[in-house]
């Protein structure tokens, strides 16, 4: 009897983005493979908060990539409108934001 041994490998892709770093609304878009347009509803809707007055002048920090990446898979995945994605995105802030208070009360 012949017994193979077989190693299965799995890839963790990730990505480490400073809080210093500021991003157009286009690197935005092409980091977290989004339409301008959908970013642009998800500053209207208070997703995401850029600074800068205008579309043109948004700076968008490291922890806007972390967000716009959930919101597109919630918007994708879950088929959740933008008020939806707020909603979720403020939840789940909730959760660690708990998450946290427990951990430093133990």
């Amino acid at each position: 009897m012949t017994q193979t041994n077989t190693t299965n490998i799995t890839w963790i892709e990730g990505s480490v983005v400073e809080n210093e770093v500021h991003m157009s609304i286009i690197e935005l878009s092409h980091a977290s493979r989004t339409p301008q347009d959908l970013i642009m509803d998800w500053v209207t809707e208070g997703v995401l908060s850029p600074t800068g007055s205008s579309p043109e002048d948004w700076r968008f920090g490291g922890d806007s990539l972390r967000r716009a990446k959930t919101a597109a898979h919630l918007t994708h995945d879950l088929e959740l409108n933008t008020p939806g994605v707020a909603l979720a995105l403020d939840l789940l802030d909730e959760i660690a934001q708990l998450r946290s208070q427990l951990h430093r009360s133990e």
